[in-house]
């Protein structure tokens, strides 16, 4: 009995149309480069001190001596979240006309009880400005971008259940809607807390959108192409995305025509509906045959093939119908020794990618140099990333692989500490560097995991793990909010965690050149170091191979 790879082989893997939906749907992530990131400018804080009301009859002498001034990374600047009490200068200037001849470390301080004055240097206004989110509601900023997360991880829920149920074409449409509309909405929030609640419901909407269109892909584009929609042609078009909005925000310095402006962007879509079809596997799944055959038939019409005059026959709709792998339960993965060890070590080490990875780009505003180059330079380094993550998939063990990159990612990240103050440059170029490595990581780690697991619990161990990267999304704008305190914090904190995780990876079994196992007890077993690299050495002296072992995940796993 043919599957349904072999039933539409006929189609080809490479045509024209093949290309075209790649090219569509990977297109279709470029906002997801900018949406939830935005926050880099929207959220950033300027420069700020107390406000002092301007009908004081105070002389500009003592105006300036108002603020204390305070050490703060090697430099001595004014208080961003105190002033002296202004009954008492008012009372000095009346006494002291010259304000040099008093010692002001006597005079008692107090609050920004007038609020705050913002520089307009660089910024025209931000949700920090705008909501005075600084001194004791500092914590509200990477709150803001926390909330975002968890909006990504309810997304991550319900986006596979709705892509199944009510259709992939439907949900990446919907979703791009929801992303799009609720972007423009946070435009029009009148308190930080709508704002939140907007931010969330991004969140929810970005990963969905994320989701409908890697399982459209992943089923509509030709299988021997798979491989480069996952890793190159979204990765890439995710990074183009990051590269745009510093280019917009350089332009833009107000967050709420931002935010207009990169809404907008969503509206160019609409008439993609006209263009991208619906999955003709999902059609069949749900006894909708004429429709997925009419959309087969165009298919290959694009590409320029006749098709035969039976597509499907009775005996084989019933087999794909029938074909339901039977799914296990979230306790299959820690149910023998070795799931559980694997789902052990897993889950760390997924945490600690989302940590690195957001951690860095939330930190991009504590770098020295200009923050719209430092942002267009992060997002331009996610291209060399997923190239180096295609070649490697195709080429190299995985353990090592993904262990390698996290360690240099880290070990980076870790000694970064040790740059002296006056090489700034050098810091950047450095964190660059890490977190090209991380990205490679992260990349990888989607393939390696899935093929760490059976095709039993292949979706829940996956699954499970995108999870845990959620949850160290959520926390890891707090890492980068450590900058504040310390220069040199986030990146201990980071560089240690991921050179940990790099230890932790080598536990694991080798999966390279290894068929992909269909039940637990075809699962690579952990043996420790020794055995690992005598599996290494014994597929490379044998010569072992399996056809594709790299496998595309549909993104219901996620």
């Amino acid at each position: 009995m043919r599957d349904y790879d072999e039933i539409t082989a006929f189609l080809g893997e490479r045509g024209p149309y093949h290309w075209f939906i790649f090219f569509l749907l990977s297109l279709s992530i470029f906002p997801n480069g900018f949406g939830g990131l935005s926050i880099l400018f929207v959220g950033d804080v300027p420069e700020h001190r107390c406000l002092i009301p301007g009908n004081l009859n105070l002389s500009e002498a003592w105006l300036n001596r108002t603020i204390p001034l305070v050490q703060e990374r090697d430099k001595l600047q004014y208080s961003k979240c105190s002033r002296y009490r202004l009954d008492v200068i008012m009372n000095l200037s009346a006494t002291f006309p010259d304000s040099d001849s008093f010692n002001m470390s006597e005079v008692e301080q107090e609050p920004c009880l007038d609020g705050w004055e913002y520089s307009k240097e660089q910024y025209i206004s931000t949700i920090v400005s705008e909501w005075d989110l600084v001194c004791d509601n500092d914590w509200k900023t990477p709150l803001s971008m926390s909330i975002y997360f968890v909006g990504v991880l309810v997304g991550s829920f319900f986006s596979g259940m709705l892509s199944d149920r009510f259709g992939r074409k439907k949900v990446l449409f919907g979703t791009m809607a929801i992303q799009t509309g609720f972007n423009m909405l946070q435009v029009f929030s009148p308190n930080w807390e709508i704002f939140c609640l907007f931010n969330f419901l991004m969140g929810i909407g970005q990963i969905s959108n994320y989701v409908a269109a890697f399982v459209l892909g992943s089923e509509l584009v030709g299988k021997s192409i798979r491989i480069a929609f996952s890793t190159m042609g979204i990765g890439i078009f995710y990074a183009f995305g990051y590269m745009f909005l510093p280019l917009v925000a350089y332009f833009i310095r107000s967050w709420k025509m931002l935010l207009f402006t990169l809404s907008l962007i969503g509206l160019l879509y609409i008439p993609f509906w006209w263009f991208i079809p619906e999955s003709p596997r999902w059609l069949l799944s749900k006894g909708r045959i004429q429709e997925a055959e009419a959309i087969i038939r165009l298919i290959a019409k694009k590409n320029g093939v006749p098709p035969p005059t039976v597509i499907f026959t009775e005996l084989e709709l019933e087999d794909l119908k029938g074909k339901n792998v039977k799914s296990f339960g979230i306790t299959d993965l820690i149910k023998t020794r070795n799931t559980r060890a694997i789902t052990v070590i897993n889950l760390p080490v997924w945490m600690i990618l989302a940590i690195g990875y957001y951690g860095l780009i939330l930190n991009t505003p504590n770098l020295h140099g200009d923050d719209y180059l430092n942002c267009f330079l992060f997002g331009a380094s996610e291209i060399p990333a997923y190239v180096a993550t295609w070649i490697f998939l195709q080429k190299l063990p995985r353990k090592f692989t993904l262990s390698g990159t996290l360690l240099f990612g880290g070990g980076v990240l870790f000694f970064i500490q040790l740059v002296p103050s006056t090489l700034s440059i050098l810091t950047t170029v450095l964190t660059l560097f890490g977190k090209f490595g991380i990205t490679i990581a992260f990349a990888i780690a989607y393939s390696y995991t899935a093929e760490l697991y059976p095709t039993v619990i292949r979706n829940t161990g996956v699954g499970m793990s995108s999870m845990a990267s959620r949850l160290g999304s959520i926390i890891s704008p707090y890492f980068s909010f450590l900058g504040v305190y310390h220069e040199f914090l986030p990146f201990i904190l980071m560089g240690g965690l991921t050179v940990f995780s790099a230890i932790l990876v080598l536990f694991l079994p080798e999966t390279f050149n290894i068929p992909l196992p269909d039940t637990i007890s075809q699962m690579p077993k952990i043996k420790g170091f020794k055995g690992t690299f005598s599996n290494c050495c014994y597929f490379q002296k044998n010569g072992t191979s399996r056809e594709n072992n790299t496998i595309v995940i549909k993104e219901e796993e996620f």
